[in-house]
């Protein structure tokens, strides 16, 4: 029989429906049934596309004797960490602080008060390589609350005490400025991998939130060490077997520094993040491989995880069905062998496919499989032959059995890939991807956003979902609708936006500038989480402070720039100390620096001359340049800028005050080139 998480819409609660443990979704009736019954909490934590969730689900959570005991002497909560980051974030940092690594799944006991008191991630199913088995800790865990309950009580106090006075060093309200940003950069550059490009050691993961400080801060100073650092990132991930050579789009991580083998997982804020970064390259240096992959990245996004209802879904599975072994296999869909290339195109293509994707009879992967790449130095430029053996390539794996995919649309993810498609679909001339973040916006509008702008965190399959928006949600939301207004000129997306970063001023906000992740009215938790640093995508903190920042661009509202500046003082006291974990605070402080610039363009928007000069604005080199377009009164920041000679025209201003207006593409584009 189906369990309590039959009812959920999360498609990763909903994987565990059928599991013999009688699993509660997190509620307060799940912890007053354990104190009801005496028991403490068994909270497992992790995410549909989650290779070692699926493998402690098969080994544990669907074993029979472990459920039977599960539900004898615990009472079972499992939580979506991508529903619930709050939740998440609090009990990670207890794993954290106690084991001194963490990851998913998240295995914490509690007692019925929300206190935990023994942790770990993935338990095996025996004992193995000096770990503990899951029915081990289960065991020892009950023996300690039945014999030594209150001593495991106090422990549990005490931890929850320790964690809820853990408040942030604020370190600073002082903006930062040339100083703190050289000094990150220079932090960057001694922890930049010159062999493979990236920051740091495998596993190695992509840094959207760095390269684009590096893009702005060369756009801003020329600092060459910055670009190159930025585009022999892009260019070496890009090469990888982290990037899809078939169908566009980036893995989660490389478990190697060379980006050679995935985990083969696909999510939408990666995809969404590097999207823009590779279209950022493309106008700084005008590079054909970040056209190509930020294109490709685009049409993977809107080709295999749009939605029915326009938005987008958050992630497609690392494992899939082996076709030959019918077990799911981690990166089943995408490795090849030299055979399997011969069988597809036969011998000679299929030789030429080897070397041109660096498939061995050794494999780089499992099993003599290969990981496709570009590994030589001319690759990447394709020929006519070699385009043909790409495109018969994704056709034959497109009948492999495809991963799965987790429907569920996160108001944030969905956020970050709207700024991503609408930008890239302005630079490229690309309509239909301009429409598809049109789509995402307006399904945001219609189902994620409440009549009083309160935004619901996810959705799934045209139903909203019951959990409040994070930080991250109002300020990405914000962000993609600040693009749509600089893309099509539409007055109501710098409104919507608007709406949800006065939220954030009033929820989210304290009385010196800090911002924390959850409502002042959410549900409180032992702890009120907090963090200004970056993960696999921006910090709600630093990505709220870009939001405000650009609004009072548009808008000259100064409450926003003030919360923005207030907000930034943590990148004064982190960005030198920890420049790759901020670097979307650093590139929000760079766009600071330079003002930011705003550029007006006035004139019909179906005018082709109009849409020339918005183009050319976009494709502006300024860092953290803000366009508005449209007739005359339609936007504040277009409030009084007519036209000249009745002709489209367009303005360079700072803080709204505006030079001479320009009515050609090549004199608008001389000006916003010079510093």
């Amino acid at each position: 029989m189906p369990n309590r998480l039959a009812q959920e819409t999360s498609p990763y609660l909903l994987q565990h429906a059928d599991n013999p443990v009688d699993w509660w979704p997190w509620s307060p009736e799940a912890f007053e049934e354990a104190r009801r019954r005496g028991v403490p909490v068994v909270l497992s934590v992790g995410y549909a596309s989650c290779h070692w969730c699926h493998v402690m689900a098969h080994e544990s959570f669907e074993d029979e004797p472990t459920a039977a005991y599960m539900n004898e002497h615990f009472v079972n909560v499992k939580v979506d960490r991508e529903e619930r980051p709050d939740v998440d974030a609090v009990y990670m940092e207890a794993v954290q602080a106690a084991t001194g690594q963490g990851g998913w799944p998240m295995s914490v006991w509690l007692t019925p008060d929300k206190e935990p008191f023994y942790f770990g991630t993935y338990f095996p199913p025996e004992p193995r390589h000096g770990m503990p088995s899951f029915r081990q800790v289960l065991e020892g865990v009950q023996q300690a609350w039945s014999g030594r309950r209150d001593e495991v009580t106090e422990v549990a106090r005490k931890i929850a005490r320790d964690l809820s006075q853990r408040e942030l060093a604020y370190g600073a309200t002082k903006l930062p400025g040339e100083e703190e940003l050289q000094q990150a950069l220079l932090g960057l550059t001694r922890d930049y991998d010159a062999t493979h490009g990236g920051f740091g050691g495998a596993p190695k993961f992509p840094p959207p939130m760095v390269v684009e400080f590096l893009l702005r801060h060369h756009a801003r100073t020329g600092a060459v060490g910055a670009l190159e650092m930025a585009q022999d990132t892009l260019e070496r991930m890009a090469r990888g077997g982290i990037y899809d050579q078939l169908g566009g789009g980036f893995a989660r991580y490389s478990v190697d520094r060379k980006w050679e083998v995935p985990h083969f997982e696909k999510m939408l804020y990666d995809n969404a993040l590097l999207c823009r970064a590779y279209a950022h390259l493309w106008r700084s240096t005008g590079s054909e491989l970040a056209k190509r992959v930020a294109l490709e990245t685009a049409d993977f996004m809107v080709r295999e995880l749009r939605t029915n209802e326009g938005g987008f879904a958050s992630a497609l599975d690392a494992d899939s069905e082996d076709p030959v072994s019918g077990k799911h296999v981690e990166g089943a869909f995408y490795v090849w062998t030299p055979q399997q290339l011969v069988e597809v195109l036969g011998e000679e293509d299929g030789g030429l496919a080897a070397v041109h994707y660096g498939v061995t009879e050794e494999g780089t992967f499992e099993e003599g499989a290969s990981v496709l790449q570009l590994p030589q130095g001319d690759a990447l430029v394709e020929s006519e032959k070699l385009l043909s053996i790409r495109r018969r390539l994704f056709e034959a794996r497109a009948r492999r059995p495809e991963p799965g995919r987790d429907d569920k649309v996160v108001a944030a993810w969905n956020g970050l890939a709207i700024a991503a498609l609408a930008e890239t679909g302005a630079y490229f001339d690309r309509p239909d991807l301009v429409n598809a973040a049109l789509a995402a916006g307006d399904l945001l509008v219609r189902l994620h956003m409440g009549p009083d702008a309160r935004l619901a965190r996810t959705s799934k399959d045209g139903r909203r979902g019951a959990n409040s928006g994070v930080l991250e949600d109002y300020a990405d939301v914000a962000e993609g609708f600040l693009a749509l207004a600089s893309v099509t000129g539409e007055g109501v997306w710098l409104e919507f936006a608007g709406f949800l970063l006065d939220i954030v001023l009033d929820q989210f906000a304290d009385e010196d500038g800090a911002l924390y992740d959850t409502a002042h009215d959410a549900e409180q938790l032992i702890r009120r989480p907090q963090d200004p640093t970056d993960n696999a995508t921006p910090s709600g903190w630093c990505a709220a402070a870009g939001a405000l920042l650009t609004y009072a661009a548009h808008t000259g509202a100064e409450p926003h720039r003030t919360a923005a500046e207030r907000a930034l003082g943590i990148v004064q006291a982190l960005g030198p100390k920890a420049p790759r974990f901020i670097g979307h605070g650093l590139a929000v402080a760079e766009a600071l620096l330079d003002g930011p610039r705003e550029i007006a363009v006035v004139g019909d928007r179906n005018d082709p001359d109009t849409r020339a000069l918005v183009r050319a604005a976009l494709l502006s080199t300024a860092p953290g340049a803000v366009v508005a377009h449209g007739d005359e009164q339609e936007l504040p920041l277009l409030a009084g800028r007519p036209l000249v000679n009745g002709a489209p025209a367009a303005y360079v201003c700072r803080n709204f005050t505006c030079d001479a207006p320009v009515t050609g593409v090549q004199e608008l584009s001389e000006k916003l080139v010079q510093p």
